[in-house]
């Protein structure tokens, strides 16, 4: 299932992938490394570009694994339910970076890595999901986490250039400004406060109770909880009391 950000599954998806548990070294595959950017990076990738105020953006390659092509001669059953009825007995050969095959991760990373390059971007040294580009006193960071990719620019114009290059190679969901990737998310630097009060609560004087909590970019910094100084008539007139209390509060803050 493809999950947006809350967790809400937006589309299922099904893919047809390979047994390549059954793959053997040396026979079947030889190299199969292929660069995984670390966390450390991508965080590291997103502090830098808050602080030099670059537009981050993302976008996600569909089925990028069947873009790369692979050296070794693989060959697979004929999928169930799509048998050639007049070739019942044969097999495919693989020509494709089948899902689950050993192989596939390093063939992806190839091709775009490839691509890139040819297209005028630099690789990074030590982290070589790291792509760089500079144009007229202008610069585009690419940061690849599989099929994944998010890049920071500093002028919107080389944003969509970007967007149409990869275009032109691959077919990609485009999802605009960054806000979720890999479990971290944006959070807002906003405040808000919440108040709620318990009418006539107190005994014998039956004075209301006001409540109240602020947070500050999703983070509790303040909060109160006191018996209200004058004996409100209803809930309503209890509520104003704390809605006045709690914007005191805000404005304080």
């Amino acid at each position: 299932n493809k999950k947006e950000e809350r967790g809400i599954v937006i589309r299922n998806k099904a893919r047809l992938v390979a047994q390549g548990h059954t793959q053997e070294e040396g026979i079947d595959y030889k190299e199969v490394f292929a660069p995984v950017a670390r966390i450390e990076a991508i965080r590291f990738f997103l502090a830098y570009a808050s602080f030099m105020g670059f537009l981050v953006y993302q976008m996600d390659v569909k089925s990028a694994f069947l873009y790369g092509t692979i050296a070794e001669e693989v060959y697979v059953c004929q999928p169930s339910g799509f048998e050639d009825l007049d070739h019942p007995d044969k097999v495919y050969k693989v020509v494709k970076a089948l899902y689950e095959l050993h192989q596939a991760p390093r063939a992806w990373y190839e091709t775009l890595a490839t691509y890139l390059l040819e297209n005028g971007f630099q690789r990074g040294i030590i982290d070589q999901t790291l792509f760089i580009k500079k144009q007229k006193g202008d610069i585009l960071i690419v940061q690849i986490y599989v099929d994944d990719i998010i890049f920071g620019v500093t002028n919107k114009d080389l944003c969509k250039s970007f967007e149409k290059l990869i275009k032109d190679r691959f077919q990609i969901s485009s999802m605009g400004e960054l806000t979720f990737f890999l479990g971290l998310q944006d959070s807002p630097f906003d405040l808000v406060a919440y108040s709620d009060s318990d009418y006539a609560g107190a005994s014998p004087d039956r004075k209301s109770t006001t409540g109240g909590c602020q947070f500050l970019g999703c983070r509790l910094i303040s909060w109160q909880c006191k018996k209200q100084t004058v004996v409100a008539t209803s809930s309503t007139e209890a509520e104003y009391v704390t809605a006045a209390s709690g914007c005191a509060q805000v404005l304080w803050i």
